[in-house]
């Protein structure tokens, strides 16, 4: 086998370290994106018994967003395996305690009917903020695209680009706005 043959072998079968934002995110729609590299569907060398996927790290997952209702409404279910032992807990009470473990539940669920998904998931680091240790950092070498675009904030946007920005009308300097 030549060196190039090797070497493209060798990439081919590499972990590469991606990195995923999930603020602003629609935790189960994002949990698609995620399995697809965690499970490496996006890798031409996919077979559902080999394991080639990658490493994924999520950050900003205190800042999901949910859907409607969903933060009232959705309820997650954990048996202790004793009798008695089933509880329910909203989504908002489960973010609360651990904002890291509704993006886990998600991933975890999108991998429905994986034989390796528990061996999978051990690929899948996730913080609630930015603040990632280096030597997790210094192995990231790729960004996995968000699923909708976060909006720049009114606040966040300098002033001269709002003095700049094309206005429909001129208010009179008396006018009091109600």
């Amino acid at each position: 086998m030549s060196a190039f043959k090797r070497v493209q072998q060798w990439a081919t079968f590499a972990r590469t370290w991606h990195v995923f934002d999930c603020k602003w995110q629609d935790p189960y729609e994002s949990a698609f994106i995620i399995k697809k590299y965690l499970m490496g569907l996006h890798k031409p060398i996919y077979h559902p018994m080999n394991d080639c996927g990658d490493v994924v790290v999520c950050i900003n997952s205190r800042d999901i967003a949910l859907r409607g209702d969903e933060w009232r409404k959705r309820a997650y279910f954990h048996h202790t395996g004793y009798p008695g032992g089933a509880t329910w807990t909203l989504a908002w009470e489960l973010h609360n305690k651990d904002p890291t473990m509704i993006i886990r539940k998600a991933v975890y669920r999108a991998m429905k009917g994986n034989l390796q998904r528990r061996h999978t998931m051990e690929r899948l680091f996730i913080y609630p903020g930015e603040d990632v240790p280096d030597d997790i950092m210094q192995n990231v070498t790729n960004q996995i695209r968000q699923w909708r675009l976060v909006p720049t904030r009114l606040d966040h946007i300098p002033e001269e680009e709002v003095k700049k920005f094309p206005k429909i009308m001129e208010y009179p300097e008396d006018y009091v706005l109600k």
